[in-house]
C-alpha cells in the first residue's frame, strides 16, 4: 500500500500537466493563470473534511512508507527494535546485579523498575532521531505537489511511536507469560507518561529539524551527543527521590528525567515522585514544538537545492 503513494503523485502531475496543455497558446496573461488555478483546484476537495481526509490519508500512506524505509521485511525491522530494547533491559539488569544496585532501586519488580526506563528513553531518542532524519523542503518528494514537510514530520514522528509502542507491548507479554504476571498500579498514567516522553522527543527534533538545511554538520553531532548524554541524564538508572539537591539541579533541566520519574510513580504503587513533574515535560515541549514549527517555517521560505551542492 505505501508503494502506491509515488505512482499516485506521479499520475496526479501528468495529468495536470496534460490538462494545462490543452489550453489554447493565445490564452495568455490573467485567463491563463484563472484557469490553470480551476484545474489543479479540481483535483483536490474542496471542503474542509475533505482536505482532513486527503491528509490523513497522505500522513498514513507516508508514515507506512516511514516504517518500511529501515527494512524491506516490516516483521524483521520490529524484531530487529524488540531485540535491541530486550539488549538494552538486559545490559542494564546485569550492571544493577554486578554492581550491587539492586537495592537502591524501588520495593517491587526489579525488572519493571529497569523496563520504565529503558522504555521512556528509546522512545524518546527515536522520535528525535526520526523527526530530524524526516524529509526537509529541499527533498525530491517534495517537488510533488500534494506531499509536504508537515505530512513528512507528522509520518516520521507517528511511524517511531508504533514502531516504540508495539516493541514495549510485545515485551511486557513475553515478560508476562514468563513471570506469570505483573501489576502496574496506575497503567493510564503509566501510558500517558510515555506518550509525553515520545512528544517531547518530537519537540526536540523539531528543534534540530529547524536548523538542519543551516548546518547540518552540527545537527548531526547535537543529535548523537544529546542521545548518549541521555544514557545518565535521563534518569533511568536512579530514582530521582534519592538524589541530593546538588545531583538533582544537574538532571532536573531534562525533560526525560521528569517524565521517567513520574512514569515510575504511576507503575509502582510504593513510589511518589516528589522532585518531577509532568507538567514541566509537557510545556517544554510545547515551547519547543512552536520555536520549531517558527523555524522549519522560516527555513522552508530560504531553503534551496544548491545549499546541498558539492563542488
Amino acid at each position: 500500500m505505501a508503494h502506491s503513494v509515488v505512482p499516485g503523485l506521479f499520475s496526479f502531475y501528468a495529468v495536470t500537466v496534460a490538462k494545462r496543455q490543452e489550453i489554447p497558446a493565445t490564452n495568455k496573461g490573467s485567463g491563463y493563470r484563472q484557469n490553470w488555478r480551476q484545474m489543479f483546484q479540481a483535483q483536490t476537495p474542496r471542503s474542509d473534511l475533505g482536505y482532513a481526509i486527503n491528509l490523513a490519508e497522505l500522513i498514513f500512506h507516508a508514515t507506512v512508507r516511514h516504517i518500511r524505509k529501515s527494512h524491506g521485511n516490516a516483521f524483521i525491522g520490529l524484531m530487529m527494535n524488540i531485540m535491541q530494547a530486550m539488549l538494552f533491559v538486559a545490559i542494564f539488569y546485569l550492571m544493577f546485579s554486578i554492581l550491587g544496585l539492586r537495592s537502591a532501586a524501588l520495593r517491587g519488580d526489579f525488572l519493571l523498575y529497569v523496563m520504565s526506563g529503558i522504555f521512556l528513553f528509546m522512545t524518546h531518542t527515536k522520535a528525535m532521531g526520526s523527526v530530524v532524519g524526516a524529509e526537509g523542503p529541499t527533498a525530491p518528494m517534495m517537488q510533488h505537489a500534494p506531499m509536504n514537510t508537515v505530512i513528512s514530520i507528522t509520518s516520521a514522528a507517528l511511524s517511531s511511536l508504533y514502531i516504540q509502542l508495539l516493541s514495549a507491548f510485545v515485551i511486557l507479554l513475553i515478560y508476562y507469560t514468563v513471570v506469570g504476571g505483573f501489576i502496574i498500579a496506575k497503567p493510564v498514567g503509566a501510558m500517558a507518561m510515555f506518550l509525553l516522553a515520545w512528544f517531547s522527543g518530537v519537540a526536540v527534533g523539531m528543534i534540530l529539524l529547524a536548523a538542519k538545511p543551516w548546518a547540518p554538520g552540527f545537527v548531526t553531532i547535537a543529535s548523537t551527543v544529546y542521545a548518549r548524554a541521555n544514557m545518565i541524564a535521563s534518569g533511568k538508572m536512579f530514582v530521582a527521590n534519592t538524589l541530593t539537591p546538588q545531583m538533582l539541579a544537574m538532571f532536573s533541566w531534562n525533560p526525560l528525567f521528569h517524565a521517567i520519574d513520574q512514569e515510575r510513580g504511576y507503575v509502582f504503587v510504593n513510589y511518589t515522585p516528589h522532585n518531577s513533574s509532568y507538567q514541566y515535560v509537557l510545556y517544554v515541549s510545547l515551547v519547543l514544538i512552536m520555536i520549531g514549527l517558527m523555524g522549519e517555517f522560516y527555513t522552508r521560505k530560504h531553503a534551496s537545492q544548491s545549499w546541498g551542492a558539492r563542488s
